[in-house]
This record gives C-alpha cells, structure tokens and sequence, in this order.
C-alpha cells in the first residue's frame, strides 16, 4: 500500500466537450470524483493525497472558466468542510493561494483549522500550484537564510531544502497517477517525485471511480521498487 498518493486530476474539459456540455459542468463533476477518490483513500487506509486541482498555468485559461473555478472551490470549502471534520480528514492546501484573494483564502485558512487534528487521511490539495514555481520559492528562501542568517552554502542539503517546500513535514508521493490517458507530469510535485513510481490511466477525471484508484495501487502493488539501486 502506497503511503503518499498524488493524482493528476485530467480530463474534466473533454468529458463536458464529448457531451455538449460546458466546461463548467465538466469541473464541478470532476468535483464529484474527487470527494469519490477520497472517500475510497480513506478506506484503503492511504495515510496521504494530493490532488492537483488547480495549476500555476490555469490562471491563463479564459476569465469564465477560472471565475467558474475558484466559485467551485469557494462551494468545496463552505460544503465540505464539516464532513472532512466528521470523517477525521485533515485538509491542506499547498500553492500561491494569495492569488484567490482574500475571501477565498480567509475560507482556505480556516478549513484548515478546523480540520487539523483529523488523523484518518491528510489531503492536501493544490491550488495555483507549479512545481519549478515551489523550488524557486525555496532557493530563494535559502538565500534568505545565507544572507540574513550567515548559513553557509554547505549546510544546505536535500533535507534542508525539502524543509523550505510546501510539502516540509510530508512524506514524498510513492505513486503519482494521472488520468485522461496524458503521460506527463504537468509541473506536478517535481522535486518529491523523484522516486515515486507512475500509472497513466486512460479514464477521463469525471468517471473516476474507487475501482480506478483500487486499480492503480494494485499495479504500484506489482512493482519492484529500486530507489535508484542497481540490483543484478
């Protein structure tokens, strides 16, 4: 069993776009299989999820669609927040959130309060996130620390620097899926990564079901993890 998953949530304009339907309307059931893909983490007993939920890049993406984007999330956070409580799920949400503005981000800061001592599953989800965005912000946070600080350049190692990111505390993903049949990383979790193991999966986000995540464990399940060890 995978201890951190991380999805690559992909698709939810082409579902809508197959039905004649708005893209909307694609998201807000791409929102539907998210709560579906949390509720059947937490009863696989995986201890992490991340969902990639909204990019750095979206922000370039049509002014409706991105107004229709954060209204559903703004919808997530006043909805959902009391079942995650119920259901001992801690919330977290890692990215640029200052971008939202601050009403969105006064509802991020306290759906993260009052789901903080939620212990069944830690989700966090992304949200104007970018990967190579993270690692700069800690570079420059390590330069902060060398200026300001007088920390020498040797201190600074890989744990050091994994402290600086987003995802400081957390273990690294052990298996990153992607749906919609698209095989790359998308500017997703790049530096934890780095050992995480892959399943591309041709489902479009809004059809994702348990059995799709129950699917994809069970391939991480048949894989022989190497770390990079040559094994002869």
């Amino acid at each position: 069993m995978p201890v951190h998953v991380g999805i690559i949530m992909d698709g939810n304009g082409r579902w809508a776009a197959a039905r004649g339907l708005p893209r909307a309307l694609g998201h807000k059931a791409g929102a539907e299989a998210a709560r579906r893909a949390i509720e059947a983490a937490a009863e696989a007993g995986i201890g992490w999820l991340t969902l990639f939920a909204f990019s750095s890049e979206n922000w370039r993406r049509p002014a409706d669609e991105v107004r229709d984007l954060t209204g559903l999330m703004r919808l997530y956070l006043r909805s959902e927040v009391k079942t995650l409580v119920k259901e001992g799920i801690r919330l977290r949400i890692i990215g640029e959130r200052e971008r939202f503005g601050p009403d969105l981000v006064r509802a991020i800061d306290a759906a993260e309060a009052m789901t903080a001592e939620g212990r069944r599953l830690n989700l966090n989800v992304a949200l104007s996130y970018g990967g190579r965005a993270e690692i700069v912000a800690a570079a420059r946070a390590a330069m902060r620390c060398a200026v300001e600080q007088g920390m020498a350049p040797e201190s600074l190692d890989e744990a050091a620097f994994g402290r600086l990111l987003s995802t400081a505390g957390m273990p690294d993903p052990d298996l990153i899926i992607r749906t919609s049949g698209e095989q790359r990383l998308s500017n997703f979790l790049l530096w934890q990564s780095a050992y995480a193991e892959f399943v591309f999966q041709d489902v479009l986000w809004p059809d994702y079901e348990a059995r799709h995540l129950a699917e994809a464990i069970g391939e991480f399940a048949r894989r022989e993890r190497r770390y990079g060890v040559r094994v002869a």
